[in-house]
């Protein structure tokens, strides 16, 4: 039975999460090999993923904590 990627990627180690957010921020993998576009996309994937279900919307990548300053007017 073959797992889909959301139920792989839910089931990732911290540590393996960690490895796939620092090769997508440094566009390599630990051993220097660079990421194609299909591993940057998957790895992406799965670390949203990841954080969809382990993170709070505070810790998740991309995290804005301030409102627009237009939202806050009136």
């Amino acid at each position: 039975m073959n797992k889909t990627f959301v139920e792989f990627s839910q089931q990732l180690t911290p540590e393996l999460y960690e490895k796939l957010k620092t090769a997508l921020e440094l566009g390599k993998w630990p051993n220097g090999s660079e990421l194609s576009q299909e591993q940057s996309e998957l790895c992406m994937q799965a670390v949203i993923s990841y954080e969809a279900v382990n993170l709070s919307p505070e810790e998740r990548a991309g995290y804005l904590g301030q409102r627009c300053k237009s939202k806050n007017k009136g």
